[in-house]
């Protein structure tokens, strides 16, 4: 078991600061103790091989259909600790905190996670998008995403890459994976991917991104699968003077929506 200390083990940099607001990415090289990063992929394999919360839509298949008895192209979890509470106990917790703080003030902090698994050889890539195109678009938002490793992230297994400035961006048109309604993830319909910054990271080690940062993973086409933790932190939304409109999750029509809301 993950022994928590009382006090962050690590602290940002200025530049490192600096970076994250220019750019709208930041990537460091270790965020969680390495004896801390075994003990959470044993709890991920296990959470994943139960497919941990599929029965109320927390278990899905991100890239695909997700029909029942087929294997999923992009599997994730949603709200993880929910199934594993020990996971809340992680000094992997206390230092995201203690970063996003200082990356957007003392009243941020770490919020919800998901996991997301590319399986060996056959993981599908997590095409460009803006977390928030996922999001209520009645809401204003300063929010980031840390998004942790648990083995070596490579350009081989899918490690995060980035569009430097798009944080700026408005969100740009998106559509479900192959403009496909039966699809939960979703992909901006233009982009320059020619502009990307590649991250790859050692295990624990950690990229944070902002909400709008125009973002991707390759698929897996190496032969150890691909385990990533995510943490999102920030400050509390605020409803939008204008609301705004997302037609791509509207039109939404997906297996992950009907057993969610078939559970409630």
């Amino acid at each position: 078991m993950a022994i928590m200390a009382k006090e962050p083990t690590i602290r940002l940099t200025d530049e490192q600061i600096e970076h994250y607001h220019r750019e709208g990415y930041l990537a460091i090289p270790n965020l969680m103790p390495l004896e801390e990063v075994e003990w959470m992929r044993d709890i991920y394999d296990r959470l994943f091989t139960q497919q941990a919360g599929r029965k109320v839509g927390d278990q899905f298949d991100l890239a695909g259909v997700d029909e029942e008895g087929k294997e999923a192209k992009l599997p994730q979890i949603l709200g993880p600790a929910k199934y594993a509470p020990e996971l809340l106990q992680a000094q992997l917790i206390v230092n995201a905190n203690a970063c996003v703080k200082q990356l957007l003030g003392d009243e941020a902090g770490c919020g919800d996670a998901h996991m997301i698994f590319k399986p060996a050889r056959t993981g599908a890539p997590t095409p460009w998008h803006q977390d928030e195109a996922y999001w209520d678009p009645t809401q204003e938002y300063n929010s980031l995403s840390v998004w942790v490793p648990l083995q070596p992230a490579t350009l081989e297994n899918g490690c995060m890459q980035f569009i430097p400035g798009s944080h700026r961006w408005e969100i740009q048109p998106h559509q479900p994976i192959g403009n496909d309604p039966r699809v939960h993830g979703l992909e901006m319909i233009e982009i320059d991917a020619s502009l990307a910054v590649a991250c790859p990271l050692p295990p624990g080690g950690a990229t944070f991104h902002h909400n709008r940062t125009a973002h991707y993973t390759g698929p897996n086409v190496s032969d150890i699968p691909r385990r990533a933790y995510i943490l999102m932190g920030g400050l509390p939304s605020k409803p939008r003077e204008v609301p705004l409109r997302f037609p791509w999750n509207e039109m939404k029509q997906t297996a992950r929506q009907e057993r969610a809301e078939a559970s409630r």
